[in-house]
Order: structure tokens, then C-alpha cells, then sequence
């Protein structure tokens, strides 16, 4: 094959390449920013990220009613046991100071004025949390956080942001066969020229978001197909508590419609959960009623769902009134009514779906992983913070309090590589491989893979349904990897080969959890035993 490449397009330097441009991303690049050349990468365009699409907020101990210790043990109690109680407390312990941040970078938290006359935040109360203690912007927290945090980003000149870049693997001194096993950069795909790159640096940090695109049915957007924890498995980095697959109880059921998510805040707000004939069930499962963990809440959907033969239930806050619905909830309550449904007058018809990983790659509280270099922060990582079952408003506070904490570990090592000068890597060499023109296998394995995972590694599992999904996804392995060998990359190839990875871990982590907890239920394994630990994958090499 002829190459026609030059380096100036086809290899890229800098001191930290971010995979991911989502909450935790951009943070870590602006904390960066001031002391190195940071290049961000974005595998589909700026803002498509899961944190875009966050409706809830942001927790985080700003009442004086409230305490540190109250909402550690909030987040404990939700975690089902299995929460590491250190990067619990040192999340919360950091939670004031990384809002305060945030709000400084420009982010436009929701306030109201008191009967004394003086503003202050307006906190709302989700599923597991004893206060209010939810930051919000309306019911679109994520979208204000992702464009505030674009905003700042574009001003710094140190920031490269590398837009709809695929990383394809990455790139170490033990793939080369060289000592130890230190990051080196990585080999990514460019969706412009179609063809892979190379992107050297001294440190890489995984921020990639969750993996629910395993699933028929989910509330991310297209490009949370866990890239991130497939590229650190193949580099050999450990992999925890990947059973652990949050089902989001409340997303909009609608045939003219793709899932989409009704906040937690609105059950927060008094919303209640509803048969078809108009009656509450919630209270018949748990005493907190609809403010039960999220986990005891969708399997009691799912329970409803099957119990009647039904294709939803639903939600309603239609006893509210509507200047508050709008106000609060202006998003929701505008899609609803493109589709015919006026939620100040009618209840929403409602599903379970896949929503958020609660493992991941395992990292230090400096968000560092098992290989020298590497990190991972966000959804993509395992801090042990969310246990068997994430807590709401959890998940946002912990990508920019790692963001933190991982920017500080970096800067600290940050002047020994400034004078090193970056390793010697192979081009990547596509040149005994040829273009496809079976995308059609792609999409068939595809959708072959989210249905076997929502059937048999769902809300509710078997031993029998998971060695059928273990079954169904060797083979797939099988004819993908052939496929990987002999065919040019693709964003859709990339993404199938990163998910069906994924999926086995998943599996392979739910088969070895011998018990049911938070959001592993096991029918062959209902009791739970009395000294949980997390469930830890090694590569093998």
C-alpha cells in the first residue's frame, strides 16, 4: 500500500491525552492547562457525551441542616454494603470545594431568594439522599456543567480539542517489548481522514463514560459503548465490580421515541409510581416508597411490568401544580408534550433502562490505574464510591472531585518527563488489511449482542441466563476478531469489538458474584453473604 501520510497530520504530541470530553474530561484539562500541552479527545462531536444529557444535579453538602456525615452515610446505605468507605468520605470531604469550582468556571446552579431576602442555591432531594442537597440547573444540569466547562476549555491555548477521534488501542512499553508497563500514548481513528493515527504522551487518562450501549434498551447517548474499560483490560489493567449495571428506574416509554431519561428529581419532588390502573405500588416494596435506592425501585417496576403482562407503568405529578412543573422541570415537560403527553394533567408512561456502570477500571484516589502513566476518572473507573448501587448525583460529583485529584498527581510528576523525549512507536500498518462491504454483519452482531444482554443479564438473572450470555458472546469474539484482523477500522467495528469486550467482563463479573446485592439480583442466589467484597478481573497475559 502506498502511504501517504505526513507527520504533522498523522502523529501528535503532548504531555496528557484525555480520552474523553465529558464532565470529568474537560475538568482535568483545565486544571492542567496552566502547567502542560493537553490534547482532548472526543469520539463523536464536543457535546455528546452522557454528561450533556444529566438532567438531576449534582450532590453536594451546601445546607446547614445537612453534614459530610450524613451524606456518607447516605451514599453507604445505597451502596448496599459494598462501598469503599475512604473514597466515600474523601468524595464527600471534596464535594463543597469542587461545586465551588465549577460555579466559579461558570457553571449556572439553580438559586431562590428566601423569606429574609437573601438567594441562596436551590438544593432538591433524590432517591437515597436524607436532605436536599441536589445543585441543579432546572432538569438540564448536565448540558449547563458540558457547555460551561467547553466555554472555559476553548480559551486555553494549551488545550487541543480533537473532535470525533476514536481511540483504537492503547499504546505501551509491554505491547512494544520494552520493560515494565508504562503508557506511551495511543493509536486512535479520525472519522475525517478515516484512518488511524498515533498520539504520543508522557501521561493518558482514560475519561470515556459508562458501557449501557451493551443494552437493547438505555438512557446514554450512542457513544457510551465502554471503550475505555475495554482499551485498559487489553493494556492489562485490573477491571471491578462490572456486575454492577444500574437500570435507571424512570425513562420515558414512547413508540415515536428513543429512551429518555425523566430525572430522578422528579419522584424527589413528589412524583409517584403507577399500575396502569392508576394505583401506587412503591409503598408495597419499600417504606421509603418512591425515594427507595434506585436498584429496589427498577426491579420493582420490572416486577410490576412482568406481574401484569404489561409494556410500562407509569409516572405522575400531575397533583403539582403546573407553573411548578414548567419551572422545574421546563426539559421533560417540553418533550413529553411533543409527543402528545401533558404531564401537568397526565401521568408518563415509563421503563427501566440501562443507565450507569457503577464499576470499572480500578484506580487510586489519584484516579491512577494498575499501569505507570495511565488513569481513568468519571463513570469509566472503579473508585469504590458507588458500591453495589450509585447513589443520585453521585456520579457527576465524583468526575470532577477525581478530575481534581488526578490533575494534582499529574502536575506533581509533570517536570521529570517535560525534558524526556517520547519513545520511538511503530505506525499503525493497515496495509494487508482491505475496506468491508459487509457492514450488514456489524449491525446483525450488533444487535444481536444488546438483546442477549438485556434478556439474560438484565434486572433480574439466572445462573442458567448467564452461561448462555457467556456462550452467545464467545462466539461473537470469535467472528469480530477475525473481522478486526481483516478489515480496515470503522467507528462501528471499534465500538462492536469495545462492547463485546465489555459485555464478557460483565458477565464473567455476575457469574462470579454468589449472592444477590443492589444491582446484581440473582434468582439462583437471593440471600446476601456476610462479608461482601468487590468483584476483581485480571487480564491474563
Amino acid at each position: 500500500m502506498t502511504k501517504s501520510k505526513s507527520l504533522t497530520e498523522d502523529h501528535h504530541t503532548c504531555d496528557v491525552l484525555i480520552i474523553g470530553a465529558g464532565a470529568a474530561g474537560l475538568s482535568l484539562a483545565l486544571k492542567l492547562a496552566p502547567h502542560a500541552k493537553v490534547n482532548v479527545l472526543s469520539k463523536g462531536k464536543l457535546s455528546e457525551g452522557s454528561t450533556f444529557y444529566a438532567q438531576g444535579g449534582v450532590a453536594a453538602v451546601f445546607s446547614d441542616t445537612d453534614s459530610i456525615e450524613s451524606h456518607v452515610k447516605d451514599t453507604l446505605v445505597a451502596g448496599a454494603g459494598l462501598c469503599d468507605e475512604e473514597a466515600v468520605r474523601f468524595t464527600v470531604s471534596n464535594a463543597k470545594e469542587s461545586m465551588e469550582w465549577l460555579i466559579d468556571t461558570g457553571v449556572d446552579f439553580d438559586t431562590e431568594t428566601c423569606e429574609n431576602g437573601q438567594e441562596h442555591y436551590h438544593l432538591t432531594r433524590e432517591g437515597g439522599h436524607s436532605h436536599r442537597r441536589i445543585l441543579h440547573a432546572a432538569d438540564a444540569t448536565g448540558k449547563e456543567i458540558e457547555i460551561s466547562l467547553l466555554k472555559a476549555v476553548k480559551k486555553h491555548k494549551n488545550i487541543t480539542l480533537m473532535e470525533e477521534y476514536n481511540a483504537v488501542d492503547l499504546i505501551t512499553t509491554r505491547k512494544l517489548n520494552l520493560p515494565s508497563n508504562r503508557i506511551l500514548g495511543a493509536y486512535v481513528w479520525s472519522r475525517k481522514s478515516e484512518r488511524v493515527e498515533t498520539i504520543k504522551a508522557h501521561f493518558v487518562t482514560l475519561a470515556t463514560g459508562g458501557a449501557s450501549k451493551v443494552y437493547q434498551y438505555t438512557s446514554n447517548p450512542d457513544i457510551s459503548s465502554g471503550d475505555g474499560v475495554a482499551l485498559a483490560w487489553r493494556s492489562g489493567c485490573r477491571i471491578a465490580n462490572m456486575e454492577f449495571n444500574q437500570f435507571h428506574p424512570t425513562c420515558l416509554y414512547h413508540p415515536d421515541a428513543r429512551a429518555f431519561l425523566l430525572t430522578e428529581a422528579l419522584r424527589g419532588e413528589g412524583a409517584y409510581l403507577l399500575r396502569p390502573d392508576g394505583t401506587r405500588f412503591m409503598p408495597d416494596f419499600d417504606e421509603r416508597g418512591e425515594l427507595a435506592p434506585r436498584d429496589i425501585v427498577a426491579r420493582a417496576i420490572d416486577y410490576e411490568m412482568k406481574r401484569l403482562g404489561v409494556d410500562c407503568m407509569y409516572l405522575d405529578i400531575s397533583h403539582k401544580p403546573q407553573e411548578f412543573i414548567t419551572k422545574h422541570f421546563p426539559t421533560i415537560y417540553k418533550r413529553c408534550l411533543s409527543l402528545g403527553i401533558d404531564m401537568a394533567k397526565q401521568p408518563i408512561p415509563i421503563v427501566p433502562a440501562a443507565h450507569y456502570s457503577c464499576g470499572g477500571v480500578m484506580i487510586d484516589s489519584n484516579g491512577k490505574t494498575d499501569i505507570d502513566g495511565l488513569y481513568a476518572i468519571g463513570e469509566v473507573s472503579y473508585t469504590g464510591l458507588h458500591g453495589a448501587n450509585r447513589m443520585a448525583s453521585n456520579s457527576l460529583l465524583e468526575c470532577i472531585v477525581y478530575a481534581h485529584s488526578c490533575a494534582k498527581h499529574i502536575i506533581n510528576q509533570l517536570p521529570f518527563y517535560k525534558d524526556q523525549k517520547f519513545t520511538k512507536i511503530p505506525e499503525w500498518d493497515d496495509s494487508q488489511v482491505e475496506d468491508s462491504d459487509e457492514v450488514v454483519v456489524i449491525q446483525h452482531n450488533w444487535h444481536e449482542l444488546r438483546l442477549f444482554m438485556w434478556d439474560y443479564v438484565g434486572i433480574v438473572r439466572t445462573n442458567k441466563r448467564l452461561a448462555r450470555a457467556l456462550s452467545r458472546v464467545q462466539l461473537l469474539q470469535k467472528e469480530i476478531d477475525e473481522y478486526y484482523s481483516n478489515f480496515k477500522v470503522s467507528n462501528n467495528l471499534l465500538e462492536l469489538r469495545n462492547l463485546v469486550q465489555v459485555a464478557e467482563i460483565i458477565i464473567r463479573s455476575a457469574m462470579d458474584r454468589k449472592e444477590s446485592r443492589g444491582l446484581h439480583y440473582n434468582l439462583d442466589y437471593p440471600e446476601q453473604l456476610e462479608n461482601p467484597q468487590p468483584t476483581i478481573l485480571s487480564p491474563k497475559y
